[in-house]
């Protein structure tokens, strides 16, 4: 089959590599029809999170059609099913609590030992995302093998088109766990680091549970203006100072709850950031954390935190004394897709949720090496890409 393989920073190849097999008997084998490429996945290609090894199959989003079982799996051949990023087994300490992202059988025990050295205990598994989150091949690939099928995949009824269901498996669900890891209470006044899928779908989120205000920052204008078309306000942080301004549209007392969704690359010519970069570069450093100081700094006091952003080293310069003396409550972590599946699928055929506003450009797998620059390089321009193999690569232009 063909499949997008990492092998460098800035270097992904789309490969002929096996057809994935059968290997456990809750194993599914899924013909990928829609695959996204997601914000996180640009961590790998920037080279930022360990463990990758060349020639790992990338893609976390994904969905498609069963088309082989194994004898414990609950799915049929010919169901189309979108699939969880996190890969859980349904039964352990973990999952019994609905916390899927912590599962503790998702990622093999072989691979334990890399994520328990790096944060204390093991991560649970992740499709195509490092060996420290198991190693397993992704779904921007003709062919994806699904372990515990009969846990994380939910089937998609028939005539609703993969663009409306796709991000189920990833960012729509986890821009409501955002929300929801904010407490948001009817009237507060939220800000939104990041206006990119994830940061969106929070704004969307944040709404539907009650927020009275949204405050959605960053400095691509396109992205801006979608965050607009939910009702947002927005603060464009290259031509205005973040904090003057939130603290200006809430009476000098902050925003209730503030969530970072940009992570460990945060942009702007700010200091703490350019320091941050320039440990990055010379191996002093991992992660640029501007995002996560200013919402520290500028929650209200007594708020939330919430950071659904990948980190994914040691930081300096965290405001551990602001965080402290103003009584902030922080929540993060990776997304419990599972427990939101349902809910966020009828939200979706009740017409309370879109998600088709967020795709910008559809293109062939075989063009995926092109998608990944284009969605590196123009973020203002593209703001999801869907990657769909099969699709003909369009012929060059005539000169």
């Amino acid at each position: 089959m063909r499949a997008l393989a990492w092998h460098g920073r800035h270097d992904v190849r789309v490969d002929t590599v096996d057809d994935p097999e059968i290997v456990n008997k809750r194993d599914a084998i899924i013909k990928v029809t829609s695959t996204a490429i997601c914000g996180s996945d640009l961590h790998l290609y920037d080279g930022y999170i360990p463990t990758m090894k060349a020639g790992d199959i990338l893609g976390h989003e994904f969905m498609g059609e069963v088309v082989e079982t194994g004898p414990g799996s609950t799915l049929q051949k010919g169901q189309r099913v979108v699939v969880p990023f996190t890969i859980a087994c349904g039964s352990c300490f973990h999952c019994g609590k609905q916390q899927y992202s912590a599962c503790d059988n998702g990622n093999p025990a072989d691979n334990q030992d890399i994520a328990e050295t790096l944060y204390g205990q093991p991560m649970s598994g992740l499709f195509g995302y490092s060996h420290m989150t198991g190693g397993y091949a992704g779904g921007q690939a003709e062919y994806v093998r699904v372990p515990y099928s009969d846990v994380g995949p939910i089937v998609i009824p028939d005539g609703v088109d993969d663009d409306k269901v796709l991000f189920l498996s990833d960012i729509l669900p986890t821009g409501w766990q955002a929300a929801e890891n904010a407490d948001i209470e009817p009237g507060d006044t939220v800000a939104v680091w990041g206006c990119g899928p994830v940061g969106l779908f929070a704004v969307q989120s944040a709404f539907l549970m009650g927020a009275a205000r949204v405050i959605a920052i960053d400095h691509f204008p396109k992205r801006l203006e979608l965050a607009r078309r939910f009702g947002a306000e927005t603060i464009n942080f290259e031509e205005t100072a973040t904090y003057d301004a939130l603290m200006q549209m809430t009476g000098g007392i902050g925003p209730d709850a503030c969530i970072d969704s940009v992570g460990l690359e945060a942009h702007g010519l700010f200091v703490d950031n350019v320091i941050d970069q320039i440990k990055k570069s010379t191996f002093l450093g991992t992660d640029r954390i501007h995002s996560i100081r200013q919402a520290i700094v500028a929650c209200r006091k007594g708020g939330r935190v919430s950071m659904p952003a990948v980190y994914g080293g040691i930081v300096d310069k965290f405001p551990l004394g602001a965080f402290m003396e103003k009584g902030l409550t922080l929540k993060t972590g990776q997304t419990h897709v599972q427990r939101y599946l349902p809910g966020l699928l009828n939200a979706i055929m009740e017409g309370k949720i879109d998600t088709t506003f967020l795709i910008s450009h559809r293109m062939p797998l075989e063009q995926a090496p092109e998608a990944y620059r284009m969605f590196h390089d123009e973020q203002n321009d593209v703001t999801k890409i869907v990657l769909k193999p099969g699709m003909a690569v369009p012929a060059p232009a005539a000169a």
